[in-house]
């Protein structure tokens, strides 16, 4: 065995795996036995939270127990041996049970009890409590959907909970199980490859996220009346997005900083770095679709405003059109009354009326008629009502 292979697993050798895959390397014996072979396990229950749980050695898969007491009583019977168990929406009991056998902090248990945490990373004592939000688009409504992980992190054991589908950790247990260099690396390695794949599944939930953005930008300019709405929602996923992927630049530095003090292998760090990078590159881009949001939300009510404008110009115009026509049937008809008006007088039938008999009351009252509606025809065109 070459120096440098030992003096890795040396400078692991505070987990019981490793110290045991140190232990076979230097006497000679292969740190990877052949893995056993189980039977196909039977359908779980209904109820039953466990949804996988493996006993690991030597990077192999040796034990695939189907309840948390087996999985105890494998973990004991195996030294050197590191146990995943994958929880999904697991019970109090269940939770208590694994409290009691890896003396897990009560605090944490409540959080993974209550779900709906902010993402973030605790340490009590030797294990670490992570929680990480995953993500994923849904082409068929155009939405994204948020998932919640909770894991427990100790010297030999890792208890991943889960509180919806995302993310799959089925995929996440093939792929280490297929490095079993990997798995040597210990739980940490697993930790990293968890937190990989959460933010892996932040890719399409971007690309999702910018072609509706840029869809909402078309619909803006065209004039869409729902486009509002669609923009408030959409600017609501992009904040929740925001509260899951912000935090986890804070988990990785707090991750960083334990390199040295608890000897992080270098493959393991520069595999967390490249996590880190891409966390990054998400948090400035959902940051960026906030601000273009808040942008097209100040165009959409600029065009929505200059529309109203437009409206109220149109209105105004057809006002003052039918000001004008109001105007014109107004002089008309204060000319007409006139010469009715005098009409009306010199129609009623009163005994005494001198213009009656008068040779000149006809002509005067024509002339009288004729001289009222010319002046005020004179009178309304003057003040441009006619």
């Amino acid at each position: 065995m070459s120096d440098l292979r030992l003096r890795t697993l040396r400078a692991f050798g505070r987990t019981p795996s490793l110290r045991a895959a140190a232990r076979r390397y230097a006497s000679g014996v292969p740190a990877q036995p052949e893995p056993v072979v189980e039977p196909a396990k039977k359908p779980l229950p209904k109820g039953h939270s466990v949804v996988d749980s493996a006993i690991y050695s030597g990077g192999c898969r040796v034990a695939s127990p189907a309840t948390l007491a087996e999985t105890y009583q494998g973990l004991h019977e195996t030294p050197g041996s590191l146990a995943w168990i994958g929880l999904y929406r697991p019970d109090r009991r269940e939770l208590a049970s694994l409290a009691q056998e890896f003396d897990l902090h009560e605090l944490a248990i409540e959080d993974a009890i209550q779900a709906h945490q902010r993402p973030k990373l605790e340490r009590y004592g030797d294990t670490l409590f992570v929680v990480l939000k995953a993500a994923r688009y849904r082409d068929e409504t155009e939405e994204v959907e948020f998932g919640e992980v909770h894991l427990f992190v100790g010297p030999d054991f890792v208890v991943t909970v889960r509180h919806a589908e995302a993310p799959n950790l089925a995929a996440v247990r093939r792929r280490v199980e297929r490095d079993p260099e990997l798995l040597l690396r210990g739980t940490e390695a697993v930790l990293y490859a968890i937190m990989d794949k959460v933010v892996d599944g932040y890719a399409p939930v971007v690309a999702g996220l910018e072609n509706d953005i840029d869809e909402i930008e078309t619909e803006v300019f065209r004039g869409d009346p729902k486009v509002s709405r669609r923009i408030y929602e959409l600017s609501r996923e992009v904040i929740e997005f925001q509260r899951a992927t912000r935090p986890l630049i804070g988990i990785l530095e707090q991750l960083r900083k334990g390199f040295d003090k608890y000897k992080v292998d270098e493959e393991l760090q520069r595999s967390l770095r490249d996590v880190a990078d891409h966390v990054t590159q998400v948090v400035e881009k959902v940051d960026a679709f906030r601000e273009l949001l808040r942008d097209i939300l100040t165009v959409n009510a600029t065009l929505v405003a200059q529309k109203q404008n437009e409206e109220m110009k149109s209105l105004t115009v057809a006002s003052n059109s039918q000001n004008e026509e109001v105007k014109k049937i107004s002089a008309w008809a204060a000319i007409l009354f006139a010469p009715t008006l005098i009409g009306t007088v010199y129609g009623m039938n009163f005994d005494v009326m001198p213009e009656r008999d008068w040779t000149y009351g006809y002509p005067f009252a024509v002339a009288l008629m004729g001289l009222v509606c010319v002046t005020l025809h004179q009178v309304f065109k003057r003040r441009g009502w006619l």
